[in-house]
């Protein structure tokens, strides 16, 4: 299988930012976007006044609003917003052309079904293979080019190969793993914690405590991957450990910045409102507390952050009860 032309359905800053890339590894590239006017630009100038200002893309790069050009592919990369998943996989389904994969570029996991992306798109498309792309990457960086390195999570290793030379570039590595439930639980769980980061940097708690928050939370990681069936290694690799630090410690991730204006005493409603751009894992932190809770495992730090976003629980009280836990077994 040779894949010559990627697909890329969902034209915000990640999604934008792959299909520049894909276009730099030589890839005939047609980009789905639900707004005309990013459409517009990004074929009149080459670039996403919406989502991603003041940044060229790379030339040749196909905008349109009809999603059937988008999976007339020999790779999709999916990367809409977790809720929207399935609505969009749905609409594609009967169109999409069989053997074709669906790379899963989101980070999420679906309220009220407590399903992962990848569950979500063997569902809505079983005609479709599911790899999953996860790892360290701010999406301005990537379309600038600068150096980066991600996790393609996917089973078959013909189709690994495959995808890992389509989708490579000089300055973006991709490092193959077969372990799809294990990436894509610690991109789900890493948004979450991020938030909680970003509160303990807006309550200027201090280095030391972020240092904990980032390590005790990826045992949370691994608890969760584990019980989904993950394996640990992965944890500890780009998707896991490196999407985790990167995410925790800068203002460019959502989560972190959104967990920051949170400790400074913003409300959460403000704090959406004033964005264009999507925080995952404020969509996520209550599904992972319930399919934590489903799954009997304990994940203290997630259940905080959903007190704090979705229960209106009192940030400091929050704080206090999370120091006030039980000592316990240092155990990944």
């Amino acid at each position: 299988m040779t894949i010559n032309k990627i697909g890329v359905l969902g034209a915000g800053a990640w999604g934008t930012a792959l299909a520049s890339m894909a276009r730099r590894a030589g890839r005939d590239v047609v980009l789905w976007a639900h707004e005309a006017e990013v459409v517009t630009s990004v074929n009149d100038s080459q670039v996403n006044a919406v989502y991603l200002p003041d940044i060229p893309l790379e030339p040749g790069i196909h905008a349109t609003t009809d999603v059937n050009e988008a999976i007339d592919a020999d790779a999709v990369l999916v990367v809409t917003p977790a809720q929207f998943l399935r609505s969009v996989t749905e609409q594609c389904s009967a169109g999409w052309p069989d053997g074709v994969p669906a790379v899963l570029c989101s980070k999420g996991i679906e309220q009220g079904t407590l399903q992962m992306m990848n569950e979500v798109a063997a569902e809505t498309l079983p005609q479709a293979p599911v790899a999953v792309l996860s790892g360290p990457t701010f999406a301005a960086e990537v379309a600038r080019d600068q150096p980066a390195a991600a996790t393609l999570a996917v089973e078959d290793e013909a189709l690994q190969d495959n995808l890992t030379t389509a989708l490579s570039t000089s300055r973006f590595r991709l490092y193959k793993s077969s372990d799809v439930a294990g990436a894509e639980v610690g991109g789900v769980v890493k948004n979450v914690l991020a938030i909680a980061c970003g509160i303990s940097e807006g309550r200027n708690l201090g280095d030391n405590a972020r240092a904990a928050l980032i390590t005790r939370g990826l045992a949370e990681i691994a608890r969760m991957g584990r019980a989904k069936g993950g394996r640990t290694e992965t944890f500890m690799g780009l998707s896991g450990l490196g999407d985790l630090t990167l995410t925790c410690n800068a203002m460019q991730s959502r989560n972190f910045s959104l967990g920051v204006a949170l400790g400074q005493g913003e409300k959460l409603t403000d704090i959406l409102n004033s964005r264009l751009s999507v925080a995952e894992g404020v969509f996520s932190a209550e599904g992972v507390v319930q399919l934590g809770n489903k799954l009997g495992i304990h994940m203290p730090i997630c259940e905080a952050v959903d007190a704090v976003l979705n229960r209106d629980a009192d940030i400091d009280d929050t704080i206090s009860a999370l120091l006030a836990r039980p000592q316990t077994t240092e155990i990944l």
